[in-house]
């Protein structure tokens, strides 16, 4: 919920800074072709009355009055700005020296050059710094400049397919509608489930639910209504957790891909690596990680009230002071569910709170089950630190989706897995109290239980060591999708052992349309991404079934396309507020958001996988198709599509 208070700040912050900008100076911008590859940008600022613009002749005081940067890494600035017309030199209130200002107008002007291809147009961002008597301002704009001469791309040949139509497919066979996003809302739901039912074993959880329940039975003046305020007290907890979503859910309605560019933004992932090291730090035991004090006090100073309120904020009091222990498991859903947007979010928090809110409601209707619970103890401890090595491990796939979207190349398979080899066996060392973290110490008892624990640590950590060789029992099919794809291999792209088809498939569309007509076959498009748990999954356990192989290589054209991937076009590749079918205006900068936009704009979905079969002509075959864990059936949609290709 921080986050999205954050992001709510700093967006309202950065909207307020926009209007002040505008409302002090307002910039317009204009270029002038030189000579080949050279140009002049001219850009005027007016500056509201009473206020000052500084000249960049104070550079030597460490004062830059405007700035220029341009998004494309192709323009090279050939000389310093330009200011036309004479500055004015004032006593600056401001930084108590005289100073060279611009009042009222002025304009700039600066040669650059353009390698490559000349675009037709970029965005070129201007900063300045401005002062009144008492304020210092620094604006920023961003604006749009036109180059004479520059290359257009053509919307309707990138991302745009004119004969699509979604809505009338050559053939009925295939379904997009709500089979696998039921699949997948049901899955995120018990993972939700699960997440809140590992929460109530956890310190800050499990002790909470005798003295709570103990707290409903005594105040009330009989047993029904200590059901009742039982009831209602983890009706609140599954409420609050729910409404959690909320802000989502409008966060969604800005673009239809927005929540897959916030799970595959590399830096966000970094983010969210950093952050579940420091949870499972905490998990060890080194420092414990809290809500702040005040937030606590003031939900659990209105828990007193004897109402529905008061009932409401013990609720809320209970989501507080247990975030050291739920936090974690709430990231984890969160990050898992952002690429399938809101409603798999929603989901996933609606199973957190029921399962969490479940043991508070059944043991204030029967509280002589509180009898039967165990006496919390060390083994919650336990608890905790398995917890904190489930937390590394996570880790690691955050830092993975980063890398792969961004093909630094330092996270390949074999070193993912042999990072969980080395956490799976320090994990395997604590449980059998060979490896001691704090509040452990020497001789102490290891329980039975803990044991048969470590022995399954042990047999998890023997099944990931082929996971590092070149072999064909590398594809660790019970992990499907969650590492990196086997063809991302420290081995070579052209370690292909047991790979099937995703280690040659093309990732040009107009490539492989063309290759398509040449060869007088369907072209099956796979709509994919480097950070899709799904898409692997097909990739490694349906595409290398032998049936399915041998019938995509035989009769396709197989092109994936990566949603997700981002390496930047060419530059005259991209387009700068194009339109999309429903009004909303986007940069496609990306290869990523060029697939993404082209997915969208065609077949109507924002998910992957997607499976799509045309024909040459570009008209859609039959209905695409999502995840489909069954070969069969998915081998039953490839032969429809290709058999309504051969009718024509």
């Amino acid at each position: 919920m921080k986050r999205i208070i954050l992001f709510l700040l700093f967006g309202t912050l950065f909207y307020v800074a926009n209007s002040q900008t505008d409302s002090i100076v307002r910039f317009t911008a204009g270029t002038k072709k030189v000579k080949d590859s050279i140009y002049q940008v001219w850009i005027h600022s007016t500056i509201k009355t009473g206020w000052h613009l500084y000249d960049n002749s104070n550079s030597k005081d460490e004062l830059m009055g405007l700035a220029l940067s341009f998004g494309n890494e192709n323009i090279v600035q050939k000389e310093a700005i330009e200011f036309a017309g004479k500055p004015v030199s004032i006593n600056d209130n401001i930084f108590q020296k005289k100073l060279n200002v611009f009042i009222d107008t002025v304009t700039v002007k600066q040669n650059i050059i353009i390698r490559g291809v000349v675009p037709a147009s970029v965005k070129l961002i201007v900063n300045a710094n401005l002062a009144n008597a008492s304020e210092l301002h620094q604006a920023e704009d961003t604006l749009i400049i036109n180059f004479e001469g520059g290359k257009t791309a053509d919307a309707n040949g990138s991302v745009k397919i004119k004969s699509i139509d979604i809505n009338h497919p050559k053939s009925d066979c295939g379904n997009t509608d709500t089979k696998s996003t039921d699949k997948g809302l049901l899955t995120i739901f018990f993972l939700g489930f699960l997440g809140g039912f590992i929460a109530l074993f956890t310190p800050c959880v499990f002790p909470m639910i005798p003295v709570t329940v103990s707290f409903f039975t005594k105040r009330s003046a009989n047993r029904k209504q200590a059901i009742k305020n039982g009831s209602l007290y983890a009706l609140f907890i599954f409420i609050i957790y729910l409404l959690a979503s909320i802000p989502f859910h409008i966060l969604g309605n800005v673009q239809p891909e927005i929540f897959n560019n916030i799970s595959t933004n590399s830096w966000l992932n970094i983010i969210f690596f950093i952050i579940f090291i420091v949870f499972a730090i905490s998990f060890f035991g080194f420092f414990e990680i809290t809500m702040p004090s005040s937030i606590a006090n003031k939900a659990d100073t209105k828990s007193g009230l004897g109402s529905l309120g008061g009932i409401f904020f013990m609720a809320l009091t209970l989501a507080i002071v247990s975030f050291s222990c739920t936090g974690p498991i709430l990231g984890s859903l969160l990050v898992g569910s952002l690429s399938g947007g809101a409603w798999q979010l929603t989901a996933g928090l609606a199973g957190f709170g029921i399962a969490l809110a479940l043991p508070f409601g059944l043991f204030a209707i029967f509280p002589n089950w509180l009898q039967s619970l165990p006496k919390s103890g060390g083994w919650l401890d336990t608890v905790k630190k398995v917890l904190a090595f489930a937390e590394v491990a996570l880790a690691f796939k955050f830092l993975s989706n980063a890398d792969l979207v961004m093909h630094w190349g330092i996270m390949k398979r074999e070193v993912f897995f042999a990072l969980w080899i080395i956490t799976g066996a320090c994990l395997t060392l604590y449980l059998f109290g060979i490896l001691r973290l704090p509040h452990d110490y020497k001789g102490m008892k290891i329980s039975t239980g803990r044991k048969l624990v470590g022995v399954v640590a042990l047999l998890f950590t023997l099944y990931l060591i082929p996971g590092v060789t070149n072999t064909q029992y590398a594809n660790l099919k019970l992990l499907s999708g969650f590492p990196p794809p086997l063809h991302y291999s420290i081995y070579g792209d052209n370690n292909v052992q047991g790979k099937g088809l995703e280690a040659n498939v093309m990732n040009d569309y107009s490539k492989a349309l063309q290759m398509a007509k040449e060869q007088h076959k369907p072209l099956l498009i796979d709509f994919t991404g480097w950070a899709c748990v799904n898409c692997r999954k097909m990739e490694e356990n349906v595409w290398t079934n032998p049936e399915v192989f041998n019938y995509i290589k035989n009769h396709f054209i197989l092109v994936s396309l990566y949603v997700d991937d981002k390496r930047k076009l060419p530059a005259e590749e991209r387009m700068l507020n194009y339109t999309t079918k429903d009004g909303t205006q986007k940069d496609i900068i990306t290869l990523g958001d060029k697939w993404a936009t082209f997915q969208a704009e065609n077949f109507s979905q924002v998910t992957q996988p997607l499976y799509v079969i045309i024909n040459n002509e570009e008209e859609i075959l039959n209905n695409p198709v999502g995840y489909t864990p069954d070969y069969k059936e998915y081998l039953q949609w490839l032969e429809c599509g290709k058999n309504t290709f051969e009718k024509k």
